[in-house]
């Protein structure tokens, strides 16, 4: 009598175990990518969420928050890494998929979290996301990423930089082709230069406060958040420098909104067209794009000091919202509305100075906003070019003669920035008056390698700023 061959007792089922900052950041991931979110929107809330939680401490908010944005950066390396390791086009992979194998990439060659954990951890976080089923097809890929390390890796998806430099310097440092070219435009320069704003791009920006004048000071805000937790600006007498993990909502000026959060390059925006000469009165200024309201509240507290008032109009009503909060508390004049600036409320020369930061794609904020490179299309800036025009034309019709205009932009391209400006001045469309240059770097006083002017253009690598770009004009008749 044949004996029957004896099976192998089967593996108890065992659940998933569940990691809550790997999940969290599956979740921020999702939002990004099914709503069109940004991150910088969508984590904040998560966050404190799981704060709630007993189990979720400081230590975990800060990995979440760097696998978050540490895979949205990377995204485009990681998509050609990833694209090597799967046996189907990447097209053809679920995005749901594709985001735990990109947590598990940037796990794998961005962070230092040992191989073994980063794969075991990416893969139950697939059986809880995703069911046993996928999770066997992300442990198998992540293994095959983990067969080399980031350098490794470039080495095989980069075409070398002789052979073609702006694949390679787009692969090497994350942005997609077009934008690569776009910044190397203009930056000018050679390699260099160009590698320092990319690699600039990719590292987590300060959180940068701002006094409010008359309200709040730098030394005040330096000692609210204590001497080993901040740093005074580099430029602005108004900045000051949070140490990393440092929360602007603790500090009490900020709670009481004599304070805010606002980057260095946006402070030095605001101070310089209130810095300009003027001829004649200085009574009425207008924030023409005051969404969501850093710049106008800066700007309402300067006019303040000078008995000026601020207008602040913004065309969409929920950041007019946001706005008027920003404003709440200013001692001066202010108003707050909700406009569109290419149809203006308001009568033509009524003002003395005028901001537009009009419109973009974002460009110079790509350290705050990582996923916008991947979101963003070279067809995109068509779209905005006929509003940045209009909004020009229309700030210079609010100036009265003798007054000054400043148009802005966090892009640094240049179909966002002097062609706009050129544009509008030399007619095309229709000049509405006549105008001439304000040279804007001396009044950025100490701030480098602001270019030949008149204008000015901020960069990240220079000058630990996104990169603001502006156009000082006065008008003449």
């Amino acid at each position: 009598m044949s004996q029957q061959p004896r099976r192998r007792p089967s593996k108890p089922y065992r659940r998933p175990q569940k990691d809550p900052v790997r999940i969290l950041a599956f979740e921020a991931l999702r939002a990004v990518d099914e709503r069109d979110a940004y991150a910088n929107l969508v984590l904040p809330p998560l966050l404190r969420k799981a704060r709630e939680g007993a189990d979720f401490d400081a230590r975990d908010a800060a990995l979440a928050t760097e696998l978050v944005y540490g895979s949205l950066r990377r995204q485009g390396t990681y998509d050609a890494i990833i694209a090597q390791c799967v046996d189907r086009p990447l097209r053809e992979v679920d995005p749901p998929v594709l985001d735990v194998l990109t947590l598990g990439a940037h796990q794998l060659l961005g962070t230092r979290i040992p191989t073994h954990a980063a794969v075991s951890a990416s893969v139950e976080l697939a059986r809880v996301v995703l069911g046993d089923g996928r999770a066997k097809f992300v442990n198998a890929v992540l293994r095959k990423v983990a067969a080399h390390d980031l350098d490794g890796w470039l080495e095989r998806v980069a075409p070398p930089y002789d052979e073609d430099p702006e694949e390679h310097l787009g692969i090497v440092h994350a942005h997609p082709r077009w934008v690569v070219s776009a910044l190397w435009d203009a930056l000018g320069g050679g390699r260099a230069g160009i590698e320092d704003l990319l690699e600039a791009d990719n590292e987590r920006p300060e959180v940068t406060l701002v006094a409010r004048p008359g309200r709040s000071t730098a030394e005040e805000l330096l000692v609210a958040a204590g001497e080993d937790s901040a740093l005074p600006g580099r430029w602005s007498p108004y900045a000051v420098r949070l140490a990393e993990g440092g929360e602007p909502g603790a500090l009490e000026p900020v709670r009481e909104g004599r304070a805010g959060v606002q980057d260095e390059g946006s402070q030095l925006v605001a101070l310089a067209l209130a810095s300009a000469p003027v001829e004649g009165t200085d009574r009425a200024w207008l924030d023409g794009c005051a969404g969501p309201g850093g710049k106008a509240a800066l700007l309402a507290a300067l006019a303040a000091q000078r008995g000026a008032a601020l207008l602040a109009s913004e065309k969409q009503p929920h950041r007019a919202r946001l706005v008027a909060r920003a404003l709440d508390g200013n001692p001066g004049p202010y108003a707050v509305i909700a406009a569109d600036g290419t149809r203006p409320a308001w009568r033509a020369g009524a003002f003395d100075r005028v901001l537009v930061d009009v419109p973009c794609t974002g460009l110079g904020a790509l350290r705050r906003r990582p996923e916008a490179r991947w979101r963003r299309r070279p067809e995109d800036l068509d779209g905005f070019a006929p509003l940045q025009r209009e909004l020009l034309r229309q700030a210079l019709e609010a100036v009265r003669v003798g007054g000054v205009v400043g148009y802005a932009t966090c892009s640094p391209h240049p179909a966002e920035t002097r062609a706009v400006v050129d544009d509008v001045l030399k007619g095309r469309g229709g000049a509405p008056v006549e105008v001439e240059w304000i040279d804007a770097r001396p009044l950025m006083p100490g701030v480098p390698a602001l270019g030949d002017g008149p204008d000015v253009q901020l960069w990240p690598h220079l000058h630990g700023t996104d990169a603001m770009y502006l156009a000082l004009l006065r008008r003449t008749g």
